[in-house]
């Protein structure tokens, strides 16, 4: 995609993520991340089980954020991102152990990870 401004932050270690969709999963590279949305069930200590799998299986998670869902008051869905291919085995495996503690589970997708050119952010 071609840019068109660059270095518009405010701060030197601010970064803007924009998304690519399409139809097509993109293939491993050995150097990809997995962006995933789940919400827990609701039950004291649910986070901590639904992320023991990926630690288990030394997938290193790079980012998690929640939000609140509309249709529970102090319930939540969470976004994360995680080292590795969603066709590669441990990847397979652990997701499989998150997806059967949540009430709502979804591979948003697995893509290579942004490779910063020097002296660019």
């Amino acid at each position: 995609m071609n840019i068109l401004v660059e270095k518009v932050q405010d701060q030197v270690n601010n970064f803007t993520r924009f998304l690519v969709l399409g139809q097509e999963q993109a293939g491993k590279t050995g150097n990809d991340k997995t962006s995933i949305c789940f919400v827990g069930k609701d039950k004291p200590g649910i986070l901590y089980q639904l992320l023991q799998p990926l630690a288990d299986a030394k997938i290193n998670l790079t980012k998690i954020e929640s939000r609140p869902l509309k249709s529970k008051a102090w319930e939540y869905m969470f976004f994360a991102d995680l080292d590795g291919h969603v066709s590669e085995r441990k990847v397979q495996n652990a997701l499989q152990s998150l997806k059967e503690e949540c009430a709502s589970f979804k591979v948003l997708g697995s893509y290579p990870k942004a490779v910063w050119e020097k002296g660019r952010r």
